[in-house]
């Protein structure tokens, strides 16, 4: 067995023991990331369809939607679970089309039993919410496109 095999199994047995969503791990250059899944949130994610809009009709090189020139990105700080609402049944903090303010929630992010606000660092309109709600993101994901 390679060692970058016994590596990955021993973090998927920490990610297992610790009931983690996500583990990653930096040496040096080399990077190992395991990510858990409920196999429900993997047949939600399969079976959604991205949401077009307005601002993102032409598709890129990879088919999918392209941001503008002007198109501010909030990104993920963390990996977690991405929620747009407090609480289940609740509202979306926002939805497309809505005016946010720089500073102002956006969604919130479910980290090791924690639930992180995450607050836009933009003022304008959300032209896209990228993830599916409870979709497991990683640090740097794009989470909505705001254009002013």
């Amino acid at each position: 067995m390679s060692d970058d095999t016994k590596d990955v199994e021993a973090l998927a047995a920490i990610a297992r023991e610790y009931d983690l969503d996500a583990v990653r791990v930096r040496v040096g250059k080399r990077e190992i990331e395991v990510v858990r899944r409920s196999p429900r949130a993997v047949a939600a994610a399969a079976a959604a369809q991205p949401a077009a809009t307005a601002a993102s009709q032409a598709p890129g090189a990879d088919g999918g939607p392209v941001a503008s020139a002007r198109t501010k990105k909030v990104t993920a700080p963390l990996i977690g679970v991405f929620y747009r609402s407090a609480a289940p049944g609740e509202e979306p903090f926002v939805n497309v089309g809505d005016r946010v303010e720089a500073g102002d929630t956006v969604c919130t992010l479910e980290a090791m039993k924690i639930f992180n606000e995450i607050t836009s660092d933009f003022s304008g309109t959300i032209v896209r919410v990228v993830p599916e709600n409870g979709e497991l993101v990683s640090l740097g994901d794009d989470l909505f496109w705001i254009e002013p």
